[in-house]
């Protein structure tokens, strides 16, 4: 039953947002009272705290099936790439992690922290190969990361809640011109 409220509740944050949940909306979606969700659930920010942690393992998939056949700094750009085009197809999730206000459980880490850190998480092997193989030093890598962190939000903000640019296609160029260029800086640097 647990996983029936968790189902439900990730349709409706995929579909419809964080403004579409409530006890009573996920309990209706899910075919059940809503007071049967308190015996699973301490509260509705702990369900969200768990859809978070499963719209990233369902992300982390998607971006593997990307990215399997790349390498070293290319597959971190590729890795990159593939996380533009999950929240693209996903506004919803998008929102979620980026733009609502989430209301923290109490849990560590946090649900702010697990967003904030997911990107980093993806790249984390690929980071660690990259410094080990002396083809970046680690400073530039956190250049690069930081880089990417803060680059990856602002492209998908303009182009999913303002259509800026207004094809996909010029979003896919733009983004990977701006990728290119926080890359080539630290290698033109070395």
């Amino acid at each position: 039953m647990r996983g029936y409220f968790i189902q439900a509740t990730k349709e409706m944050l995929k579909g419809e947002g964080l403004k579409s949940i409530s006890v009573r909306s996920i309990a209706d979606r899910a075919g059940y009272s809503f007071g049967t969700i308190y015996n699973y659930f301490k509260d509705i920010n702990e369900l969200v705290f768990l859809c978070v942690q499963d719209f990233e393992d369902e992300c982390e998939e998607y971006i593997k099936s990307e990215t399997d056949n790349k390498k070293g700094l290319e597959k971190i750009k590729a890795i990159a790439k593939a996380y533009l085009g999950y929240f693209v197809q996903y506004p919803g999730i998008f929102e979620l992690f980026y733009i609502e206000r989430i209301t923290e459980t109490g849990k560590k880490p946090s649900t702010s922290e697990l967003i904030c850190t997911f990107i980093d998480k993806l790249c984390t092997e690929e980071w660690d190969k990259c410094i080990a193989q002396e083809t970046i030093t680690k400073e530039d890598a956190k250049l690069i990361q930081n880089g990417i962190k803060y680059l990856l939000p602002g492209l998908l903000l303009l182009y999913i809640n303002r259509r800026h640019p207004t094809s996909y296609n010029e979003f896919k160029t733009i983004a990977n011109a701006q990728l290119n260029l926080i890359f080539n800086k630290i290698s033109n640097k070395q």
